[in-house]
């Protein structure tokens, strides 16, 4: 899909704003949900000393902002929606920065680890090879970023509401390496169910030494 900078604007406002007015009840809704599994799989694999720096990228209302900072880590927020970047700061008491994915001005290699969960699916796949090179160039070398989405078979559109695009590992394989990263894990959650009955792609990619031409 072709989009200029009128029609990206659009997208991200449209999908913001959906965010923005059912905000409650995405935290009433996601508030509780289990994702240490997500939270281990960045951390076990950044290899600098901790405190480790992370970047929770689209944090939401801070879950998961405020379980790395409960774990002792410089933990930052990067969200797009008005509502949440509130109700992330009082909740989790962390930084956060209110940015659009679209529009990111991020420090170079400066943190040690990205989290992406239920993320960078927003992000169109026209934009998404740009994106993912900013993200490379704010980790530390040998860097660790985190993506977890909604897998499917490369669909792109809408949902509710909110532009989405649904991977699967082999098309999201080419993203990340062909951005640079380096792949160390993926898996599908929940975990123990049988695939048809996990909806969600997990994997685990290493900033490489050198950018993948």
């Amino acid at each position: 899909m072709k989009t200029d900078s009128s029609d990206l604007g659009k997208l991200s406002h449209l999908t913001l704003n959906s965010y923005n007015e059912r905000a409650e009840a995405f935290w009433e809704g996601t508030k509780d949900h289990d994702v240490s599994q997500n939270v281990a799989a960045l951390l076990r694999h950044i290899e600098s000393p901790p405190p480790f720096k992370i970047l929770d990228l689209g944090c939401g209302p801070g879950r998961d902002l405020k379980s790395f900072a409960d774990l002792g880590h410089v933990a930052i927020g990067l969200e797009g929606a008005t509502r949440f970047v509130q109700m992330a700061r009082d909740y989790s008491g962390c930084e956060i920065w209110q940015q659009d994915f679209l529009r990111l001005d991020l420090p170079e290699e400066y943190f040690d680890g990205i989290f992406a969960n239920a993320s960078l699916f927003h992000v169109p796949r026209s934009e998404l090879p740009r994106v993912l090179k900013e993200l490379r160039s704010t980790l530390q070398p040998g860097g660790v970023l985190f993506s977890s989405n909604p897998r499917g078979n490369n669909e792109e559109g809408w949902n509710h509401g909110r532009y989405c695009v649904y991977h699967d590992i082999d098309g999201w394989r080419r993203y990340m390496s062909g951005a640079g990263f380096v792949e160390l894990a993926h898996y599908y959650r929940p975990a123990g169910l049988p695939r048809e009955q996990q909806p969600w792609l997990a994997s685990v990619w290493r900033k490489a030494a050198t950018e993948c031409q």
